[in-house]
């Protein structure tokens, strides 16, 4: 009879830790480049807003994998590593270098089975992934889901109307900001395959939509070019 080799149960302790050490690692990458980095006046290309979206992911992906009958623990490791050389790499190079980073601190930090290592490693590999979510474990369709689902809904909005102030844009252009939060909700929406994330983007969208309708309420001559999906 073979003997089953159980999965690691991750303590809170330990995800404390990996939330750190990946906060400390954004931190450093700001430091570390040449006149601020990249766009770095925009408040989302710092390490504080990169490490919120961190924890919105996990917080996200959690949830689907609950629901979904993921593995809850390598997807919250993966949502927590996911975004980790963001702020070093080059976009399409993120989620590999990401993986790289995970597996070495995996492999360091304690004593996790090679295939939660890889399992984990995968997941963020994949999370950048922009064919059908039905093509991924369900890990990392959990994960690429949340990661989508945390650009849209109410922080996605303020996300956009904080931009606006960053592009010396008006309130007049407030209409076309939101419209842009709602095509970016829908597009995602028609991406997912779960149904948890599908609930979540729902809710999301709506109220997205409710925010746009007391705009046209209140602002003259707003110029809202809505598209329904």
């Amino acid at each position: 009879m073979g003997v089953e080799v159980a999965e690691p149960s991750v303590s809170d302790a330990e995800l404390d830790a990996m939330a750190t050490f990946v906060f400390d690692y954004l931190d450093a990458s700001v430091e570390n480049e040449e006149n601020g980095g990249r766009m770095r006046w925009y408040p989302w290309h710092s390490a504080e807003y990169r490490f919120n979206h961190i924890m919105n992911v996990v917080e996200l992906a959690a949830e689907i994998a609950e629901r979904e009958g993921a593995d809850v623990e390598v997807v919250t490791v993966a949502a927590l590593f996911h975004d980790i050389a963001k702020l070093e790499a080059e976009q399409d190079a993120h989620a590999e270098e990401g993986a790289r980073i995970a597996r070495k601190y995996l492999e360091t930090h304690g004593d996790y089975p090679p295939s939660f290592i890889d399992r984990v490693s995968r997941s963020i590999e994949q999370h950048s992934h922009q064919g059908e979510l039905s093509e991924l474990p369900l890990e990392a369709q959990c994960l690429v889901e949340a990661d989508m689902l945390d650009k849209i809904g109410a922080n996605g909005t303020a996300l956009m109307l904080l931009r606006m102030g960053y592009e010396a844009r008006t309130h007049m252009d407030a209409g076309e900001m939101v419209q842009r939060v709602l095509t970016r909700g829908r597009e995602a929406k028609r991406r997912i395959e779960s149904d948890a994330a599908e609930s979540i983007a729902h809710q999301r969208l709506k109220r997205v939509k409710w925010f746009q309708e007391w705009l046209e309420g209140e602002i003259a001559e707003l110029d809202v070019d809505d598209e329904r999906p």
